[in-house]
């Protein structure tokens, strides 16, 4: 199964964002093996930059070094989603701007949302920055009436447990990017939220 099968934009109602910048993941999945998703804020500016697109990918190349310090070493990502992990962002177009706007994330989370809707054995959602956060939060008072995360900073949020039904949920930073490489502070944050989320699968001690 390819998720762009399925999950489609096919108005394109949102102006803060670019259009042309549009991705869905193209990679071939087996839904039912899926047990971790991390999900990132935005498509990136250049599509060559996308998960999936080979180990020229800044997306890629920073996620498996995310991976790596938390322990789990894999030479592309298409070797972890064969292992169980589905790797996708909040908003499927790229951003004209820093933020974009409330009506902008509501619109895209009914495609995260359908997007999540074909992985039935999820047991981890990786919630890598802002963007994925207020998404999944948008989507759960959609189906359940509130809000999965509270309000507030990352920083303070982090490290609690948090759960959607019987899925763990981690808040966390932004791994996809060049961001990754600088912030260092953030990439320690990343590897302990990571080791965790990996830590319930099983992967690590």
């Amino acid at each position: 199964m390819q998720t762009c099968e399925f999950v489609q934009c096919k108005d394109f109602p949102c102006i803060d964002v670019d259009k042309t910048m549009y991705i869905v993941p193209e990679v071939e999945v087996t839904p039912e093996k899926i047990q971790m998703v991390m999900i990132s804020e935005a498509a990136p500016r250049n599509q060559s930059d996308y998960y999936y697109q080979g180990k020229g990918s800044l997306f890629e190349q920073t996620t498996l070094q995310a991976f790596r310090e938390a322990g789990i070493e894999a030479d592309s990502l298409s070797r972890l989603v064969d292992r169980g992990v589905y790797f996708t962002t909040a908003i499927k177009c790229g951003k004209k701007g820093y933020i974009v706007k409330s009506a902008t994330l509501k619109s895209c989370s009914m495609l995260l949302e359908k997007e999540l809707s074909l992985f039935p054995n999820v047991k981890v959602i990786m919630l890598m920055g802002d963007f994925a956060i207020k998404a999944v939060n948008i989507i759960a008072k959609r189906q359940i009436g509130k809000n999965v995360i509270p309000s507030g900073s990352t920083y303070k949020i982090r490290g609690k447990e948090y759960y959607w039904g019987n899925i763990r949920l981690f808040p966390s930073y932004l791994q996809a990017g060049q961001a990754y490489f600088i912030e260092q502070s953030k990439r320690i944050m990343i590897k302990e939220d990571l080791g965790k989320g990996l830590k319930i699968l099983g992967w690590t001690s």
